[in-house]
């Protein structure tokens, strides 16, 4: 969702009161609530052109649906049952509705890093492995940085063989961790972890936990290592978005970022950002970035990490597109 989309959001929600307001966000994901509140806590005053518009929106959108049955999961489990009878209707549930009832991993995706590191930190890497690629890749990457290097890099490389989850009902963490590996051979697995799933979590650690990952993984596993590398996209990588894609993400960034995480850019990176500004905002940039002292590298890599978030977003909504690996696909 754009900067706008979510503005109209919490315009939406800040007219529907707390109570009715309360009730929304019990639908939403964590990162969802976040960015909602985050966008609530700035909205010091809207003019009431815009709220109108934002409702009349609404309902005109609401109007084209509704809701046939109040409980679709409960809905089909019924179904189900009446139609094959209890045996066989609970064979196909779990493969209709899996993922749908993962409470205890649902539960780890509203907690710090530093919190959901404790509890895993003693945990087999594989079974650690299993639950991280339910989580966000920023949320993931930060559990993996509160772990030992060593624990860390044996997380990683499971997370990057990881070819699929059985599914389960997950109840609560403790069976999160007893059940994830669970299940027959004959049951359709969800597709999660993996090669481009390793590559994404390394993308948000930083350059010096990325290179102790890799060089374990080599070592372990020299083709595999290669094939991660090939799926990430770092800040470097950016040379090759074309002008388009570069102007797209230029305007989503503010102007104090972007000199931070030039800093450390190479100089063709930093030619082809200023191609893609008027010369007026260019040769600003270029006296900002003159003007401006030594940087510390974690600031620099933070904002970097920052700008790489805009970029996948953007590349879900379909204004960049991303070359990928060695198979011509697009990421």
């Amino acid at each position: 969702m754009d900067e706008e989309g979510l503005e109209d959001a919490a315009i939406l929600l800040m007219s529907l009161g707390e109570e009715e307001a309360a009730e929304v966000f019990k639908h939403l994901a964590p990162k969802e609530v976040q960015r909602l509140g985050e966008t609530i806590a700035k909205l010091k005053s809207v003019p009431r052109e815009r709220v109108e518009s934002v409702i009349e929106r609404f309902e005109e959108e609401s109007a084209d649906t509704s809701t046939l049955v109040a409980d679709t999961d409960e809905y089909v489990k019924a179904v189900l049952r009446k139609a094959l009878g209890e045996d066989k209707a609970n064979l196909l549930i779990d493969r209709i509705l899996q993922g749908s009832d993962i409470t205890g991993i649902e539960s780890l995706k509203w907690m710090d890093p530093v919190s959901v590191g404790e509890l895993l930190r003693n945990e087999h890497p594989q079974i650690v492995a299993a639950i991280l690629v339910h989580l966000d890749f920023d949320q993931a990457s930060s559990v993996l940085k509160t772990f030992t290097e060593r624990h860390r890099n044996e997380v990683m490389i499971r997370i990057a063989t990881l070819d699929g989850i059985q599914p389960t009902a997950l109840k609560d963490l403790n069976e999160v961790m007893s059940k994830v590996l669970a299940g027959g051979d004959r049951t359709r697995k969800a597709s999660m972890g993996g090669v481009k799933t390793a590559a994404e979590i390394i993308n948000m650690m930083g350059s010096a936990a990325e290179t102790s990952i890799l060089d374990y993984v080599r070592e372990a596993d020299s083709d595999l290592a290669q094939k991660i590398m090939d799926n990430m996209f770092v800040f470097d990588d950016l040379i090759k978005v074309d002008d388009k894609g570069i102007q797209s993400l230029l305007k989503e960034v503010q102007s104090e970022s972007l000199i931070i995480a030039l800093k450390g850019a190479s100089p063709e990176l930093r030619d082809k950002v200023f191609r893609n500004m008027s010369s007026r905002a260019a040769e600003t940039l270029k006296e900002d970035l003159d003007s401006r002292g030594p940087v510390r590298l974690s600031e620099v890599e933070g904002e970097q990490k920052e700008m790489l978030k805009i970029v996948r977003r953007l590349v879900d909504e379909g204004q960049i597109v991303l070359a990928g690996g060695g198979d011509d696909e697009f990421v």
